[in-house]
């Protein structure tokens, strides 16, 4: 687990300029299996209206998270409370142990059981088309999305959102475990509560992060924060979703905007989720 550039990349470089996704390290994982897709919006609002749960489409100014969460195909937007809180619904109506997947089990699921692909794709490679240059359009993705992908696909919603826009959870190609956008289309929450220097001392069995709260920052509204795997955004010509990569941020969701004189909003528009069981069955 780990930034595996350097002793098993084809250039010989580090994959990740981080210094939190170091040392490579042996991970030993128990059998779980995880979702295919991102959670939906589709199964999103089943489990708000399932249990009277108020949307979060009143806390946010802007329009940006009520016209992403009405397309049933796309992923449902989320702080890290809700998506904790919607896998252990799925755990308490099915019997079964789903949860939030670790950041272990998210980067062995990302890679395909473990192997040395750099993205999430089908082949764990970036591909392009070869569409000319405009100042109106650009290259499509071919395995993962580019910005002029989501930027298409909003003005077919009547979306002013441009690049920065959900898209349906199946509209690339999955990687070859069969999981569909893990290295793009919003990022995702794991369980783990985020420390840089984790890897140092991290052991080998089943790792579940740190046992407490360990580290804040800025970047996590100076809260005690939250591991995010993924990406928010691809763009295959300059690379993003690098499956070694690690982002934190506050598990609430809030951030303080400068540009809004210091005020508080809510910025989950690019943070998703999806659950994993706990099991040696295999799940379907």
């Amino acid at each position: 687990m780990g930034d595996f550039g350097v002793e098993h990349g084809k250039q010989g470089l580090p994959y990740d300029g981080d210094s939190d996704s170091k040392p490579l390290h042996k991970v030993e994982l128990s059998s779980y299996s995880i979702g295919r897709f991102k959670v939906t919006n589709k199964e999103f609002q089943l489990y708000l209206s399932a249990n009277n749960v108020r949307s979060r489409h009143g806390d946010v100014e802007d329009s940006t998270l009520k016209i992403f969460s009405v397309p049933p195909k796309n992923p449902a937007h989320m702080d890290w409370f809700e998506a904790e809180n919607y896998c252990s619904w799925l755990a308490r109506i099915s019997g079964l142990p789903f949860a939030l997947p670790t950041e272990a089990q998210w980067e062995y699921a990302a890679r395909s059981r473990g192997q040395f692909l750099a993205v999430a794709t089908d082949d764990g490679t970036y591909k392009t088309g070869s569409t000319p240059y405009s100042e109106f359009d650009g290259p499509r993705g071919i395995n993962i999305s580019d910005y002029w992908d989501r930027a298409s696909y909003a003005k077919e919603m009547g979306w002013r959102t441009g690049g920065l826009t959900s898209l349906p959870v199946d509209r690339f190609p999955p990687n070859p475990l069969g999981l569909y956008a893990m290295s793009d289309n919003g990022f995702e929450w794991v369980k783990d509560w985020y420390d840089p220097e984790y890897y140092q001392h991290s052991p080998i069995k089943d790792p579940q992060g740190p046992q407490e709260p360990k580290y804040k920052s800025p970047a996590s509204n100076n809260k005690y924060a939250k591991v995010l795997r993924g990406a928010e955004y691809a763009n295959p010509r300059w690379g993003a979703g690098v499956n070694v990569h690690r982002s934190y941020r506050n598990p609430d969701g809030h951030m303080t905007s400068r540009l809004r004189g210091g005020k508080v909003l809510l910025v989950i528009t690019n943070k998703t989720a999806r659950c994993v069981v706990n099991s040696v069955m295999t799940v379907k």
